[in-house]
């Protein structure tokens, strides 16, 4: 689509900016010389978010508070405010165990987040050039009957009705939302392009701004209870995901599919490897063998049959290089034990 943006000219929309994903997200693109407005949800999170990027970058960093991404309109005073953005990147979306009502916590603000805020951008908007969205490996798998390997061209299952169910509402709403979104696109014809990363579970090191390790990001939590020795008596069965990528590279897909010209109308499946919970407690072993006594140990439960995984659509259009599991865990437990020095 067109040239590639030049960086020191480019304004980005980040949604979500206090989210573990969005808070890398942003860093990239400070540090290419983008300016940044990022969405939270009460100020004392936009100035957190502000206060804590690199000082010589801080002046290119701004908030905007949207307190309901799935009410009607929620993004259009943001555009109305604050014009001449060229690349929206979304990350807003629900994710955490504590499910009440699916439809509230889940489906409404992923599918009405997503939807309205194309809407809001084709309405108030014109000089975006390009949408990018944080979809999910979720909008990929379907573990009722795995393909041979994954890819971009593979579809969950999920329908609305599973979206009523806590137990898929998360993985539904994520499917569902991507699906609306490429619908939109299709019907709307926007002035801009869409791409969206399908990544998978995050880890990597903690965001700068986090106030406590209580309000780490869900995906970490594991990393985070074998370092506390929360978990010394055992491990969890690792299932239902066995696929890991590290944030930086979630965070660098991003990057690449904002300003790479061929990225736009594409998928693209983030995944940086597989792991079990019991190979994550080996690699902290390994790397830090000073908390040895904190972690259990027990058998590998990676599926012997696990499907495979095509990444080669990342690595061509977006020039991925993929973090390991063994650099990934060590510098995800340093960022813990940095934040937390009592844990040493």
């Amino acid at each position: 689509m067109g040239e590639e943006i030049t960086p020191s000219k480019g304004r980005v929309l980040v949604t979500g900016g206090s989210g573990f994903i969005a808070s890398h997200v942003i860093d990239v693109f400070l540090d290419e010389g983008f300016e940044i407005v990022t969405t939270v949800r009460s100020d004392e999170k936009g100035q957190g978010i502000v206060e804590s990027a690199k000082p010589s970058l801080r002046e290119r960093v701004s908030y905007a508070i949207v307190r309901d991404i799935s009410e009607d309109g929620a993004f259009d005073s943001v555009f109305q405010n604050e014009p001449g953005f060229d690349i929206v990147v979304h990350t807003a979306s629900p994710y955490h165990h504590n499910v009440q009502d699916p439809v509230k916590d889940f489906l409404e603000p992923a599918i009405k987040g997503t939807t309205g805020l194309l809407k809001s951008v084709k309405t108030n908007a014109p000089t975006v050039k390009r949408v990018v969205i944080t979809s999910s490996s979720a909008a990929v798998i379907n573990p009722l009957k795995h393909a041979k390997v994954y890819d971009e061209t593979h579809w969950a299952p999920w329908t609305r009705e599973d979206a009523l169910v806590p137990g898929t509402a998360y993985t539904a709403s994520k499917k569902l939302s991507e699906q609306a979104a490429w619908e939109f696109m299709e019907t709307e014809r926007p002035n801009f392009d869409l791409a969206t990363i399908n990544c998978t579970f995050t880890y990597g090191p903690v965001q700068r701004n986090l106030p406590n390790l209580d309000a780490m990001n869900t995906s970490n939590h594991l990393i985070r209870d074998l370092v506390q020795g929360k978990l010394k008596d055992g491990l969890p069965p690792t299932v239902p995901v066995c696929t890991f990528v590290d944030v930086r590279d979630v965070a660098q897909s991003h990057l690449k599919a904002a300003i790479v010209p061929e990225a736009g109308g594409n998928r693209f499946y983030i995944v940086g490897g597989y792991f079990s919970n019991k190979r994550i407690a080996d690699e902290i072993r390994r790397s830090f063998p000073e908390l040895a006594e904190r972690l259990p140990d027990g058998p590998d439960d990676l599926p012997k049959d696990v499907f495979g995984i095509d990444i080669s659509k990342s690595r061509r259009v977006l020039g991925l290089e993929y973090v390991s599991l063994a650099k990934s865990v060590k510098d995800t437990v340093q960022s813990i034990l940095d934040m937390a020095p009592e844990l040493r």
